[in-house]
């Protein structure tokens, strides 16, 4: 291990002991304190705070994130070259700096993406640029992250995103199948998801899981009253620390795993080069699993638990009894069980970090999240993060343990895939061809 990498281990190994010892204000001052990320870390930041403030939607923002950290990284590799492209090689200058290539990227893609937060963004942008020395390098760089930038939201500009999330949907009438959920019986959410073109899968349903468990098998009645025991609101056999945990994945999948790759980025020491691959590969992967999530859940329509519970004196199966006025611990998602999607999202992410991290990444990950304050979660691998997530769907009750399980290992295929076939160093190859 080089110095530089043993010495941002040992200052990130301090900072997780402050976190128990003291508390995330202790981490806020000695992360400012000892620890300078990168521009690709510093704009994976301000990505996600953009898609956070921006409405509810979590397939939207993780395809959005994906187009950012792909210009990202194809502007920065335009120049560094160790990776593979992932779409765009763009001519880079000799000495262009990669830094003005990856703020210029990302803030080229935010602000066509997100226009009512130019304001916001430009500042950021500016603070960027001001970091960086006028002068050709400069300039350079910025040329080729607005090039690249510009290429890739090109491509991605046909990708049925539009279309998806105003596809007709009409919900089923038959025991089983999904139907709005109280309380605000809101209409499914991007019901033609399944079908935007992926950023590395061949298509949404290249991972397709078989069908969920029949209404009347011994997994469905499992899934039934564990849940149903455990994920009302009103439990008796759920721990302070279970809901904690079901309400901190309350977040979207993009705005905790991108904080858990950032902490080992910093811990590992990462290139700016090895950063844009490695954000790139985690955005990417997490679209995808979206997308394979939602073409899961459209084709099968499964039913959620709130409204199987309240109706299982429809569902033929004597060992599931009816609770009409059963309630989920959490406000049940407008869109059907089938696969669970953070599940899906949770099996890519933690491939993609074993393959960039290796599988004990070496420190202590302390995680916060936004909808459970005060609750910070702390976790030695990967594994122990998709396993949590898991969990978490089940204790809140909205997602029958099956969905999670089979959405998670959906995910691990998707993300093993892209693993396998895309970003990879050049190194590997020998001659820089694939």
């Amino acid at each position: 291990m080089t110095e530089k990498k043993l010495g941002t281990k040992v200052l990130w190994n301090m900072l997780s002991v402050a976190v128990r010892a003291f508390g995330l204000s202790a981490l806020i001052i000695l992360s400012v304190a000892t620890v300078r990320a990168d521009t690709v870390l510093d704009w994976n930041v301000i990505a996600l705070k953009t898609t956070a403030a921006a409405p509810f939607n979590p397939p939207l923002e993780s395809r959005n994130l994906a187009i950012v950290h792909a210009a990202m990284f194809d502007a920065v590799n335009s120049i560094i070259g160790e990776f593979h492209s992932y779409a765009v090689e763009f001519g880079a200058p000799n000495g262009a700096s990669p830094d003005a290539a990856a703020a210029t990227a990302a803030h080229f893609v935010l602000v066509q993406l997100y226009p009512a937060q130019q304001a916001v963004l430009d500042a950021a942008y500016a603070t960027s640029a001001s970091g960086i020395p006028d002068g050709t390098a400069k300039t350079d760089g910025i040329a080729v992250g607005e090039a690249v930038a510009a290429k890739i939201l090109m491509m991605r500009a046909s990708d049925g995103a539009g279309a998806a999330i105003v596809a007709p949907y009409t919900p089923g009438s038959q025991p089983g199948d999904w139907i709005p959920a109280p309380p605000a019986f809101r209409p499914a959410l991007d019901p033609g998801w399944g079908t935007v073109r992926p950023f590395f899968l061949r298509e949404g349903s290249q991972f397709r899981p078989g069908p969920p468990p029949a209404l009347i098998s011994s997994r469905y009645t499992r899934d039934f009253n564990e849940i149903k025991e455990i994920g009302p609101a009103t439990s008796s056999t759920r721990t302070q620390a279970e809901t904690d945990l079901a309400r901190f994945w309350v977040s979207t999948a993009p705005q905790i795993w991108n904080p858990v790759a950032r902490q080992v980025a910093i811990a590992q020491g990462l290139t700016i080069s090895q950063n844009a691959r490695a954000f790139a590969l985690l955005n990417l992967v997490g679209a995808d699993a979206f997308i394979a999530s939602w073409d899961a859940k459209f084709t099968y329509n499964q039913w959620r638990p709130v409204t199987a519970i309240r109706e299982a004196d429809s569902d033929g199966n004597p060992e599931t009894i009816a609770d009409p006025n059963w309630t989920p611990l959490l406000v049940t998602p407008p869109f059907p069980d089938y696969i669970a999607g953070h599940t899906t999202y949770a099996g890519a992410a933690e491939e993609v970090l074993e393959h960039v991290f290796g599988e004990n990444p070496g420190i202590v990950i302390t995680l916060t999240s936004a909808t459970a304050p005060g609750v910070i979660e702390s976790y030695t691998t990967f594994d122990e993060i998709a396993e949590g997530v898991v969990d978490a769907r089940v204790l809140g009750g909205i997602h029958w343990r099956t969905s999670s399980v089979r959405g998670r290992r959906v995910g691990q295929k998707v993300g093993a895939f892209a693993v396998r076939h895309f970003l990879k160093p050049k190194s590997e190859d020998g001659n820089g061809s694939l």
